[in-house]
């Protein structure tokens, strides 16, 4: 193994000495909703996320995918980071690898973890055009449905094996492998086989 791939990997695993953050998330999402006078029903009008699945998002029982994470943000006309992190405002950002915040996916009703976990890395900054991520995907037998939101996504494999599945097609990468597709197209990834992987992955989403 090259030894940048070798720094690569060593960076990752000391990362996840990060903090693991709190559901937050569905504070700032009630918060943000509130504020502008609208219901929960308001915005399964605008998202079709159905409503006991956004009160549960609110009430921190439930810990969302980044596509509907996406699309809370659009109905609401904030960054998605925002809900992840938390107030934005600077010009420029910086993320020690051991500042990162873990957000894990999970299900409480369901007691279910489906498999991933993301690491915003680039919090706090303002005006920004893309949406960067540090996934770790984790197996796991757990089915979700596809995923469509506006916008494009990219990933590169930095560690492991990864299946990508696009309308009716799989597609498998492995390390040092991307990908780039536009976020309306189903989409659904997740590790492959018994092995952990990691990706970066980069969200665009239009305005």
């Amino acid at each position: 193994m090259l030894q940048e791939e070798k720094a690569v990997e060593e960076g990752l695993d000391q990362g996840k000495a990060g903090k693991e953050i709190s559901p937050e998330m569905g504070m700032r999402l009630k918060k943000a909703r509130e504020s502008r006078g609208l219901s929960i029903f308001d915005i399964y009008l605008r998202t079709n996320i159905p409503v006991d699945q956004l009160s549960q998002i609110e009430e921190g029982k439930v810990i969302p995918p980044l596509g509907t994470v996406i699309k809370l943000a659009k109905s609401l006309d904030i960054k998605i980071d925002y809900l992840i992190s938390g107030e934005e405002g600077e010009v420029y950002t910086i993320v020690r690898k051991d500042d990162r915040k873990v957000t894990s996916r999970y299900d409480s009703r369901r007691e279910k973890h489906y498999g991933y976990e993301y690491e915003s890395l680039a919090p706090h900054k303002t005006d920004r055009h893309m949406e960067p991520f540090l996934v770790t995907l984790e197996p796991s037998e757990t089915d979700e449905e596809r995923s469509t939101h506006d916008g494009q996504e990219f990933i590169f494999v930095l560690q492991g094996k990864m299946e990508v599945r696009l309308r009716d097609h799989i597609h498998l990468l492995e390390a040092g492998d991307s990908i780039y597709y536009d976020s309306t197209v189903p989409h659904l990834v997740k590790c492959h086989c018994e092995e952990t992987t990691k990706i970066l992955a980069v969200l665009y989403t239009e305005k």
